[in-house]
């Protein structure tokens, strides 16, 4: 066969190959895919405040915790209905419900959200058990990461404010790495934290000892509130957001105010 007949093997696009793509070479255009894909749904559809909602895959509604299910639920319902009072002029909504996507408390803050007919988030991990997306999310705004830093970026990003129900490694993975970036104030915003279920959460982190051995300081513990009620959570919720992340009326300067003032009455 000469040289004129053979013909020539055409190698597939590097972007569509996808024995390429799981090399380890390709792995920043994989890490990147992660940032990416959920930038431009998310800019889609005009999302760009969330309400995280962390705790344990392994609490069921009709478990020995169900209680917990119950209370994320209901306060993610309550905060939809408040947050739609926060829906601007052209459409945009303020402070969607965000959960890590799974089984559990995830579960039951994106389920809370659907009883309210509001949109919501579900960051899920792939991993080899418990962790699979839930029902309740938003199929638009449901996202499957390899990698968990990337996954808890999208978190602490979008945040404006985060409860923390009970839960396990995981949970305490993600609130401590939340609690660092508010300590060391590398967000460049006021976030508002609740942890929900005092009892829990004071048994199985000692927060007074730490400062007791000077591992954080007294003002740390300011970082947080704890919530034992969903209208405790509600109000801590509200009242923060309000605050640091609602721009209020802005005020007349002083020298405006009097000069609409009426003026003296001649005598």
């Amino acid at each position: 066969m000469s040289h004129s007949d053979r013909k020539p093997r055409r190698r597939p696009l590097a972007y569509k190959n996808e024995a390429f793509l799981e090399t380890s070479d390709a792995r920043p255009l994989r890490i990147l895919s992660e940032y990416l894909e959920p930038l431009s749904h998310f800019r889609k559809h005009s999302i760009r405040d969330t309400v995280v909602f962390f705790g344990s895959a392994r609490i069921f509604e009709d478990g020995p915790l169900g209680h917990y299910y119950q209370a994320a639920r209901d306060l993610a319902r309550e905060f939809t209905l408040w947050s739609d009072r926060m829906v601007e002029a052209n459409g945009d909504r303020r402070f969607v419900i965000c959960s890590g996507g799974g089984p559990g408390i995830m579960e039951a803050a994106n389920r809370g959200a659907a009883d309210a007919h509001g949109p919501s988030v579900g960051l899920n991990i792939s991993l080899p058990f418990e962790q699979f997306p839930n029902p309740y999310i938003t199929p638009e705004l449901s996202f499957e990461f390899h990698y968990f830093f990337m996954r808890k970026f999208w978190f602490a990003y979008l945040a404006k404010a985060l409860v923390a129900f009970p839960g396990g490694f995981g949970t305490w993975d993600e609130l401590s790495e939340i609690l660092t970036l508010a300590q060391t104030q590398k967000l460049a915003k006021r976030l508002v934290i609740v942890l929900y279920g005092s009892e829990f959460w004071k048994k199985v982190l000692n927060f007074e000892a730490l400062v007791e051995y000077g591992m954080i300081s007294p003002e740390d513990l300011e970082l947080f509130a704890f919530a034992d009620d969903t209208e405790t959570a509600m109000r801590i919720l509200t009242e923060g957001l309000l605050k640091y992340h609602v721009k209020p009326e802005p005020e007349l300067p002083a020298i405006a105010k009097t000069r609409v003032q009426e003026p003296p009455r001649k005598r």
